[in-house]
């Protein structure tokens, strides 16, 4: 098959990709700014390269003319969550998404792998625009908290390695590890609700921080310089207070003070 005309059936798939990551990081930045928890960490994809196609036709023993209707891995999205109480947040979310229409999961949480693997899969088919009209694309969304994320980086890195024949001694450790990143992951569900506080009360504080330093910007075509001098060294002192009472407190007051600047320029 001609490289052209790979890049040509591939390329509905990279578009699905570009697109989902586009919407999964849009759903994270619409939680971020308005202070409130993602349960998404991050999101990455990617389309299965030519050389993994042809590799997984010839061990599945799938011609290569039918790939596309055997395949349903072609386009990957992975989704990185920081707990496992959030990966099941997620598979919710995108069951009822009307963009994305579930043909299967798999639950390698509950059912781990003999290998030690620990993840979500869903394929979902997801709609794309081509040149020749609307096409539904199936697409393998894998979600993962960070500790799988690493365990499986690593075992694919040698598996690859050693051609999927891992030495008895290496077999081993990763089935060691894998037993860690369940404790692991166990651990910090224990301790969620006190790290989502913690991080609640940072994303509060920098968006406060956020606000006063556009107010103080703003302020700059309205008010005197001496005003301007006198604000910023109050902000800084309050700030070095590290109370989130008198933060909020100088915060209003700004407000305040910026809308009556903003009244006096109309006049």
């Amino acid at each position: 098959m001609e490289i052209q005309l790979w890049r040509e059936i591939l390329e509905p798939y990279s578009l699905a990709v570009d697109e989902l990551i586009v919407k999964f990081e849009h759903m994270i930045s619409a939680k971020r700014d308005n202070g409130q928890y993602s349960s998404i960490e991050r999101v990455d994809g990617r389309v299965k390269k030519i050389s993994s196609i042809l590799a997984k036709c010839q061990k599945k023993g799938i011609s290569f003319e039918d790939f596309e209707e055997n395949m349903d891995d072609i386009a990957g999205i992975r989704i990185i969550c920081q707990f496992v109480e959030d990966i099941y947040d997620v598979v919710s979310l995108i069951r009822l998404r009307s963009d994305m229409r579930v043909k299967r999961e798999k639950d390698y949480i509950k059912n781990q792998k003999d290998s030690g693997y620990r993840s979500y899969h869903m394929i979902v088919y997801y709609t794309v625009e081509t040149e020749k009209g609307p096409r539904e694309i199936p697409v393998e969304i894998q979600i993962r908290t960070l500790a799988m994320n690493f365990w499986a980086t690593v075992e694919h890195s040698l598996q690859y390695k050693y051609k999927g024949n891992l030495p008895e001694s290496v077999n081993e450790r990763l089935h060691k590890s894998a037993e860690a990143i369940v404790v692991l992951d166990r651990e910090m569900s224990t301790v969620r609700e006190e790290i989502l506080d913690a991080q609640a009360s940072f994303n509060y504080k920098a968006n406060r921080v956020a606000d006063i330093l556009t107010n103080i910007q703003n302020l700059y075509n309205i008010a005197n310089k001496q005003e301007i001098v006198r604000i910023q060294e109050e902000f800084f002192r309050v700030y070095a207070m590290d109370d989130m009472n008198e933060l909020s407190k100088f915060a209003r007051e700004l407000d305040l003070l910026s809308e009556s600047y903003k009244a006096q320029s109309l006049k």
